[in-house]
């Protein structure tokens, strides 16, 4: 383990362990491939999307008839910002099967996506959409430092959700020891990991911190494992975060993307190596950025809302899906030939609007992880006890913290959101253990306001 300067802590642990590389022979044809070479491919296939989902799904084919479009007009790829967008709302409007492009009995595997605000988007899988989900989730855990012939521990959760079972099978298609232990029992998990000494852990973010707490709980320190890489997705998270999470289990932290309606886990993913962004797969996912309110195309570099096109997808093709991700395209590094989105610093359907000001939670993450006595369990509760919106941060503070620097961090995080946000609210610092310990995505906003 080496250390480094910090402008938080100090001095700050970083992985002993250097990010490794794939040899180049490891690496798939398109990952090697030029970027002329690439645009050949995605037109190719991007002909044939077009098709699939003008000739087999009813609502976009009206979609197409109402935009004066079909798919013969496409003849370049900056043809496609003339079709209109697929959107969630389309896909629960067609619940249950009403977007599938083939018929069930080519349908081997149904997932669906949370329906809390109405009907779940439910996916469907053929045969060559499963082994193609296996090979690019493979692709994400050799990027991320995995290899064949280890163990990887899955932690997030099986079923309906596409992150345990999409994990999992990437695992065994790169040749990995699969332990699929999937969410909650956080004891277990320490058990587990202590016990069955796992290279790899595929988990959210914050489940990943709330084992850590329980292995201090147990008495252990977490830095003290077998594990190496943890690859972190299905919320998003920030550099604040990755620096928390690599000093308190001395591994290397990678991101991981993915949406059910476009995939699951395996649309993106970070190369360990550099860290720097998560190359999208665009041999099978072609990536734009949106303006989030009237919808034109930003240039690269420009952040906007995260829009994808399928190009291999059989039973559910989806064309300009709006994922409600704020990010940015930026030109490829690690693998050259594939652009990369920055970390998702938001969602436009998560924004939070307090007298005005517009708020994610992200930019409370921020601040919260750059005060060394508070822990990174937050929530933001909104109430309207008049008129007017207001906002609390709960933040749980550290267990070493002393009385004086826990009054002292709740004043700094106040004045820090005001700052950096322009919103005013109250903060209220809490015991270690007294907020919601998430299992999956964490629920970072509690809204308490009148209907």
């Amino acid at each position: 383990m080496t250390e480094q300067a910090s402008p938080r802590h100090g001095r700050v642990r970083t992985p002993r362990r250097l990010g490794r590389a794939p040899a180049p022979d490891d690496l798939d044809p398109m990952e090697r491939a030029s970027r002329d070479t690439l645009e050949e491919h995605q037109l190719r296939r991007l002909r044939w999307t077009l098709r699939q989902a003008y000739e087999h799904q009813p609502f976009y084919r009206r979609k197409c008839e109402a935009a004066g479009v079909v798919p013969e007009d496409l003849t370049e790829l900056a043809d496609l910002a003339r079709f209109p967008f697929t959107t969630k709302q389309d896909l629960r409007d067609a619940y249950p099967y009403g977007a599938m492009a083939v018929p069930m009995d080519r349908v081997l595997r149904l997932h669906a996506s949370s329906g809390t605000t109405g009907h779940a988007t439910v996916a469907g899988y053929t045969r060559g959409d499963l082994d193609i989900w296996s090979d690019l989730v493979a692709r994400c855990i050799r990027a991320s430092g995995g290899r064949p012939g280890e163990k990887v521990h899955v932690a997030y959760g099986y079923g309906l959700f596409t992150g345990g079972l999409g994990a999992h099978y990437g695992a065994e298609r790169l040749g990995c020891t699969v332990i699929p232990v999937s969410g909650g029992q956080t004891a277990r998990q320490v058990q587990l990991i202590r016990d069955l000494r796992p290279e790899t852990i595929m988990v959210t973010p914050s489940y990943l911190l709330a084992i850590a707490d329980e292995f201090r709980a147990q008495g252990f320190d977490p830095r003290d494992t077998s594990l190496r890489t943890a690859i972190l997705g299905a919320e998003p998270w920030t550099e604040a975060m990755r620096a928390e999470i690599e000093g308190t289990f001395d591994l290397h932290a990678v991101d991981i993307y993915g949406i059910s309606e476009v995939m699951g886990p395996g649309v993106a993913n970070e190369c360990v190596e550099a860290k720097d962004g998560l190359h999208v797969f665009e041999d099978h996912f072609l990536p734009e950025i949106v303006d989030p309110v009237d919808g034109g195309v930003l240039p690269e570099g420009t952040e906007g809302e995260l829009v994808f096109t399928s190009l291999t997808k059989e039973a559910l093709p989806v064309v300009r899906y709006r994922t409600r991700d704020l990010s940015r395209l930026l030109p490829g590094t690690a693998r050259p030939a594939f652009r990369r989105m920055a970390k998702v610093s938001g969602r436009s359907d998560d924004m939070v609007v307090i007298r005005g000001a517009n708020l994610f939670p992200t930019q409370v993450e921020e601040q919260v992880l750059r005060i060394a006595a508070l822990s990174p369990h937050f929530q933001l509760v909104l109430r309207r006890p008049g008129r007017l919106d207001e906002l609390t941060v709960r933040v749980e503070h550290r267990p070493e913290a002393t009385a004086t620097a826990v009054e002292e961090a709740g004043e700094r995080l106040r004045e820090a959101v005001k700052e950096h946000t322009g919103v005013s609210g109250t903060v209220e610092v809490t015991a270690p253990g007294t907020l919601e310990r998430s299992v999956g995505k964490i629920r970072r906003i509690v809204d308490e306001r009148p209907a």
